[in-house]
């Protein structure tokens, strides 16, 4: 096992409050009632059409549907950097990884501009492909953005781990073949993860505990 592809909100990166800046940007400019953090945190996890579908009353049935998506995406690209920061551990995690070895993907259901220029500004140093939302891909959970990340490693999925924080990644990991490590200091609870499908085995509470239980995968291997 040589091959880490990584979720990137709530798993890498805490990116909860920008986006609830920016989603709360785009209801008050559309007089629409503003949401929590804790709102936003159920809402995200499949890209940022559903987060706004999701956030605005009668869903895609408001006729300021396609308004709304747009203020939102253009405040996030404005704004996407105002409050986020790594999680804890995250950056030690990084390199320990590269030091071993390991090679490193992003797949994530943000917009790929955003997510190419996070994962640039914040990891350039680890993570070598980096895949968001596009019309040339399919978002997760379809396998699609997983197997574009493989091909851009030329990593053999048969060696590679997913590793993210959200019912979204676990059936993305399904659906790609692969492992999913489910992290707990995310976007999700535990419970919420278990009742997902989540493997109590590959659960993991910091990201201190990666890399021994990637070892003890590979040894299993």
């Amino acid at each position: 096992m040589d091959t880490v592809i990584f979720d990137l909100d709530g798993t890498l990166l805490n990116t909860l409050e920008d986006l609830t800046d920016s989603v709360n940007h785009a209801m008050e400019e559309f007089g629409f009632p503003l949401h929590t953090i804790e709102e936003i945190r159920s809402f995200v996890g499949n890209g940022a059409p559903t987060l706004i579908e999701r956030s605005i009353p009668q869903g895609k049935g408001n006729p300021s549907y396609d308004a709304v998506l747009a203020a939102f995406k253009e405040h996030y690209a404005a704004h996407c950097e105002d409050k986020t920061n790594p999680y804890e551990g995250i950056m030690e995690l990084l390199a320990q990884l590269k030091e071993k070895g390991y090679r490193m993907a992003v797949v994530s259901n943000k917009f790929d501009g955003a997510v190419k220029r996070l994962c640039g500004k914040y990891f350039g140093d680890y993570i070598e492909a980096a895949i968001g939302e596009s019309a040339d891909v399919k978002r997760k959970p379809a396998p699609d953005t997983v197997y574009q990340a493989l091909r851009e490693l030329s990593c053999d999925a048969s060696r590679a781990v997913y590793v993210g924080d959200s019912e979204v990644d676990i059936q993305t990991a399904k659906n790609a073949s692969l492992p999913c490590i489910s992290v707990t200091w995310g976007f999700r609870t535990e419970e919420r993860l278990k009742d997902a499908g989540a493997d109590g085995k590959l659960m993991i509470r910091t990201p201190q505990e990666l890399v021994p239980l990637l070892l003890k995968l590979q040894g299993e291997g």
